[in-house]
């Protein structure tokens, strides 16, 4: 039985994010666009619209990567409030599907990817999709993409220990960015904006998802 992937794109938009207060229409109609079935592995595609996060690489242990889940992929998005003129870092692109969502809402997007398995696959989910407007790069995470900053967004798409100042630093004025803090049900949903060029940060909602590489907090010395 083949399943009817536009069908439950629809039931991920009504049952995951409208119940969790995405209200955002551009975005909503972003979702049920982009097909993500085809940022996931073929052994999991059945999967693509479960509301739990999906493993891309790594088979679900240490280091894995992930697709987030849509609700709290959804609300990091609405939180940023992403313009159509708007330039978008994407940190942790994984296949490219946030990047794709994104790509539906900005001007233009980089999608940053530290590995070149995966940004290999998300430049081809992305070119076959047709979504011109998205550069898939390579290059340390943490680092952020200083060649194409400032950015008017920065999505980051995993939690974090510590947040980078490099990438604070590659925000346009009036820039924000978007990021979960801590782990597991300690996780945070953080905004930071830059004005007068300092960035400042409230939380926003509590989220817990998968980490990303690279965003360890260093251990500390002891005597």
């Amino acid at each position: 039985m083949t399943a009817d992937f536009s069908e439950l794109r629809v039931k991920m938009v009504d049952g995951q994010l409208r119940t969790t207060d995405v209200t955002s229409q551009p975005l909503l109609s972003a979702m049920l666009e982009v097909p993500r079935e085809v940022f996931v592995p073929e052994p999991r595609k059945a999967l693509a619209y479960i509301d739990d996060n999906i493993a891309v690489s790594g088979q679900g242990g240490q280091g894995a990567r992930y697709l987030m889940k849509p609700s709290p992929l959804a609300k990091l998005i609405q939180l940023a409030e992403v313009g159509a003129n708007d330039k978008v870092l994407d940190v942790g692109t994984c296949t490219g599907y946030s990047a794709a969502v994104l790509s539906r809402l900005a001007k233009s997007v980089v999608a940053l990817e530290c590995d070149n398995s995966l940004a290999d696959q998300a430049a081809a989910n992305l070119a076959g999709l047709g979504y011109g407007n998205v550069s898939v790069v390579r290059g340390p995470l943490q680092a952020g993409y200083k060649q194409g900053a400032p950015y008017d967004v920065i999505f980051v798409g995993g939690s974090v220990d510590v947040l980078p100042e490099a990438l604070l630093g590659q925000l346009a004025e009036g820039g924000r960015l978007v990021v979960t803090e801590g782990s597991g049900n300690a996780g945070a949903a953080r905004i930071y904006v830059k004005a007068n060029g300092i960035a400042t940060g409230r939380q926003a909602f509590n989220a817990a998802v998968k980490p990303l590489p690279g965003f360890e907090r260093a251990p500390a010395f002891e005597f």
